[in-house]
């Protein structure tokens, strides 16, 4: 369900498995539930722990809850004013109409399920992304959202040709083990103090055979360091 990446007396980073809620499904146990048990020692007399942001069922990687009320409104202050860099890993089905760059584009909700993305600018979700070639004509990207918005990377992609592979919403008729999007690095100041987290899936096991391809373990090691890599400044 989860493995954990990092704590102290104020947060705790996770590595959420895919297919996971962060809440409760019908028949299924909390991941909220299950971490405060294995936290119990460590917090606080509520025995809580706050969501200050929040991951897709199919979307694996690092996700970030704090230990009391304080560190709960900073953290998600931070989030709140963008303060926190971003950066996710995914799978897409074909090469896109562009192999790096913004997408930018105001959201809005579709069929069933599903968003889409529409060209009016009024208030925009805002993604940064660049890609290399993957295995069998699937491409491996690097996003970078500027804003949260729901699905919003799903949408992205999809929007320029390469929806996610096994996006049961998206990419429907993509059988795979799981939907291969997940949160791949995590940058912020808190408390005075620097931190960075990275969570390369092929560290798990359980994170999807896909990763371990040759060319996708070749994308990831050159994005070893996403807070490093020279952003296009956004205008």
């Amino acid at each position: 369900m989860f493995d954990i990446i990092y704590q102290d007396a104020n947060f705790v980073v996770i590595n959420k498995h895919p297919n996971v809620s962060v809440h409760k499904d019908d028949g299924e146990t909390s991941l909220l539930i299950e971490l405060t048990k294995v936290l119990s020692d460590s917090l606080l007399s509520a025995q809580k722990l706050y969501l200050v942001h929040r991951l897709d069922k199919m979307t694996s990687g690092l996700l970030l809850l704090a230990k009391h009320q304080q560190a709960a409104s900073e953290l998600s202050q931070l989030f709140s004013q963008r303060l926190v860099s971003k950066f996710y890993l995914a799978i897409g089905v074909k090469k896109p109409k562009k192999k790096q760059g913004l997408v930018c584009g105001d959201m809005e909700r579709s069929r069933r399920s599903s968003w889409k993305l529409l060209k009016s600018l009024n208030n925009p979700a805002k993604t940064q992304f660049f890609s290399m070639a993957g295995e069998e004509g699937q491409r491996v990207f690097l996003c970078k959202p500027h804003t949260g918005k729901t699905h919003q990377i799903r949408v992205a992609l999809n929007s320029i040709g390469s929806s996610i592979v096994g996006d049961d919403i998206y990419t429907p008729s993509s059988l795979a083990d799981r939907g291969y999007l997940h949160a791949f690095a995590l940058s912020f100041q808190y408390a005075n103090n620097d931190f960075e987290f990275i969570c390369d899936p092929n560290t798990f096991s359980s994170m999807g055979e896909k990763w371990r391809s040759k060319s996708v373990k070749k994308a990831i090691d050159y994005w070893s360091s996403p807070f490093s890599l020279t952003w296009p400044t956004i205008k």
